[in-house]
């Protein structure tokens, strides 16, 4: 195998296969990256058996010419030095050669690199998918929506099902819900789709957060394929295949109350950041919570104890208040990522008493929603 190759191109396929590759892997290949040089251009594939990324850089695009293949062929070098070593050359091209012993020189301007390579038959075979249902969702959205929702996934294994995010399809609708049993984030949005069947898949909350680096902010759409235990992204020079989690996911629709006793509107900045100020004392008392209480002429008071520390309060003037008075205790971690996720100037908060869950939502926007659990403090 022999081409040479425009660096910055390599660079950038280089840090997208490199998220799904792991030095902590129990199959010694995987910590490498394979290369194959084929006439069409050159394909990069990392994976680390739950997640799989392959990225392929065209011989010409648009014109321009960013890979002269001299001699097809393929080899798997190991991943961490090669990543380091192409970030690091001195030239704008970069020439790949592999010799017959599987020893790969790597050169560019007068830097040569010489490293071991392993054969690329052994390498295992990305997964076969059936493309049956396939919806399409432009890449900016996509990224939004994980963004929106992966944060409330739970990070505990002894429920592995909730460390995903639940995402359903039917009615031209993709529907994603994260929840950790304690607090729940929702967001849905139209989509293209091939046909109107309904159909559900628990994607890891690690494979989304990684899909989200390596998506561009562009409308350009993403094809994604679900299968019984594999999803797959496509976009125009890349394939990322996620395996699913096995088991049923909670049915998280009778949590989501259909009343409310008290409704308070509120500027979503000035209530952040009146919860981050409460949170400074509630977080050294390791459970993080802070209290909001109704005052009359719609006001709101938020405050935090830590009795070894202080305590903090602080007074903000709502939109409106509707309803019966209200107390109630809660995390502060909880309410600013929902509060952070919401991207709207306006929120409003839906109460049902002391101990129950409470909804927040944008003031005009029903495609997004988080659920919190209060927390007993009396």
């Amino acid at each position: 195998m022999k081409f040479i190759i425009q660096r910055e191109y390599l660079v950038r396929s280089v840090q997208d296969v490199m998220k799904a590759v792991s030095s902590r892997t129990t199959i010694p290949i995987l910590t490498g990256i394979k290369i194959v040089a084929t006439t069409e251009g050159v394909t990069l594939t990392g994976s680390d058996s739950d997640i799989s990324i392959e990225s392929f850089i065209p011989t010409e695009e648009a014109g321009d010419e960013i890979v002269e293949i001299k001699q097809v062929g393929s080899i798997v070098l190991q991943a961490r030095f090669f990543s380091e070593i192409v970030k690091k050359l001195p030239k704008d091209t970069v020439e790949i050669e592999v010799q017959s012993n599987l020893l790969t020189i790597i050169r560019s301007g007068k830097a040569e690199f010489n490293l071991n390579g392993l054969d690329a038959e052994e390498y295992p075979h990305l997964p076969q998918i059936e493309e049956n249902n396939v919806f399409k969702i432009p890449a900016d959205l996509l990224k939004n929506m994980i963004r929106q929702t992966v944060f409330a996934v739970s990070t505990s294994e002894t429920r592995p099902i909730l460390t995903g995010v639940n995402w359903k399809v039917e009615n031209n609708e993709l529907v994603c819900i994260a929840t950790d049993s304690h607090r729940l984030a929702m967001r849905n949005a139209k989509i293209e789709t091939e046909n109107e069947r309904s159909y559900h898949a628990v994607i890891p909350g690690k494979s989304l957060n990684e899909l989200s680096k390596i998506l561009d902010d562009t409308n350009d759409l993403v094809d994604i394929v679900i299968t019984e235990n594999q999803v797959l992204f496509k976009t125009k020079h890349l394939l990322f295949f996620s395996r699913l989690l096995d088991g049923n996911y909670p049915d998280t629709s009778r949590l989501i109350p259909t009343e409310s006793k008290t409704e308070v509107v509120l500027t979503t900045k000035e209530f952040l950041q009146a919860i981050d100020r409460a949170s400074l004392l509630a977080r050294e008392a390791n459970n993080n919570v802070v209290k909001l209480s109704t005052l009359p002429d719609g006001v709101i008071e938020v405050s935090s104890i830590s009795p070894e520390i202080g305590k903090v309060t602080e007074e903000i003037q709502s939109q409106s208040i509707e309803g019966e008075e209200l107390k109630i205790s809660f995390s502060a971690k909880y309410m600013m990522d929902a509060l952070k996720a919401l991207e709207s100037s306006e929120i409003k908060i839906s109460f049902t008493g002391a101990m129950r869950p409470f909804f927040i939502k944008a003031i005009n926007d029903d495609t997004v929603f988080h659920l919190i659990l209060p927390v007993r403090t009396f």
